[in-house]
């Protein structure tokens, strides 16, 4: 995992449901706690793009059903700021489910466009993008 240079808006908090843009057999996750966050205390954690996330699956095959997976956020719904001025935000939230907390992606496809700043972050993840925007 890279440091990125942007300061991520997080928007995605504890508990929200994410979907996920690959072929891994999870369809719907359920976040549970942003790995390597240090907040305030009584402040609910929330994740931005590129954080690594620990997640339970609600949806999908049934051998991946109830198992708690590693996920890295690609898309996010709240708007954030690049550092050369711009606002970027996607339509969906979404995650791309992981092997191992090293950073390999379990699903060998993804769907829609994933953040630069996760790419850049997570180099095994951007080796199977197909669109990076």
């Amino acid at each position: 995992m890279k440091a990125i240079k942007a300061n991520m808006t997080r928007g995605i908090p504890v508990g929200a449901y994410v979907t996920t843009c690959d072929n891994s057999g999870a369809k719907l996750l359920k976040v549970f706690t942003v790995v390597g966050l240090k907040t305030r205390k009584g402040r609910m954690p929330e994740a931005g793009i590129g954080d690594l996330v620990m997640a339970s699956v609600k949806k999908g095959r049934p051998d991946m059903r109830k198992q708690v997976v590693f996920a890295i956020i690609v898309r996010q719904r709240r708007s954030y700021r690049r550092p050369d001025g711009t606002h970027v935000k996607f339509e969906d939230n979404a995650a791309v489910v992981l092997k191992d907390d090293k950073g390999n992606p379990k699903g060998t496809i993804f769907k829609g466009p994933l953040a630069k700043e996760a790419c850049a972050r997570w180099p095994a993840v951007a080796k199977v993008a197909s669109i990076i925007l």
